[in-house]
């Protein structure tokens, strides 16, 4: 599987279980709202990865899910009033895929559930205090790589033996 495939199939197992119990209990339609950095021709392959998640846990766009685009077209200073603007149209859940993004969904939407995906460190970039108790209305998946993880890699590659190194060199 892709790495945006991966993302895209976290990002749904994320949202499956909040909105499978938010759908009974109101039988509405759950509406997911998506915040990216960038314009909708530079990071179409990530939100298509994950509406392809979403369907893959049977949720049809337009039938049992709805989903709200918004774009900050590189103007990081838009991503306040483009959370806003989701929290305005209801939204049961904002996706946000930066720091600077999580960052400001972090201080405009206290309410409104906050998955962030493809922030390295979440706790060195102020968007959770602790990655076992992120706290508040935000969770999500970090690809934060410390000291304790970069020296596992090294053990993976030169251990002797090792599957990794198997073939004489590193990973494949």
């Amino acid at each position: 599987m892709d790495r945006r495939a991966f993302i895209g199939a976290m990002t749904g197992g994320l949202l499956a279980a909040p909105l499978a119990a938010e759908a009974q209990e109101r039988r509405a339609i759950p509406r997911v709202g998506i915040v990216a950095a960038g314009s909708p021709s530079s990071a179409r392959q990530q939100v298509d990865a994950l509406r392809g998640g979403l369907l893959e846990l049977g949720y049809i766009e337009g039938q049992s899910i709805m989903i709200e685009e918004r774009w900050a077209e590189g103007k990081l200073e838009r991503f306040g009033d483009l959370i806003a603007d989701l929290q305005r149209s209801k939204v049961d859940v904002i996706v946000v895929a930066s720091a600077p993004g999580a960052r400001a969904a972090k201080k405009a939407a206290t309410t409104t559930p906050v998955v962030f995906v493809a922030v390295t460190d979440p706790i060195g970039s102020g968007v959770v205090s602790s990655l076992a108790r992120p706290g508040g209305n935000l969770t999500g998946t970090s690809l934060v790589v410390g000291e304790e993880l970069a020296g596992k890699w090294v053990d993976l590659v030169f251990r002797p033996g090792s599957h990794v190194n198997a073939s004489g060199g590193g990973p494949s």
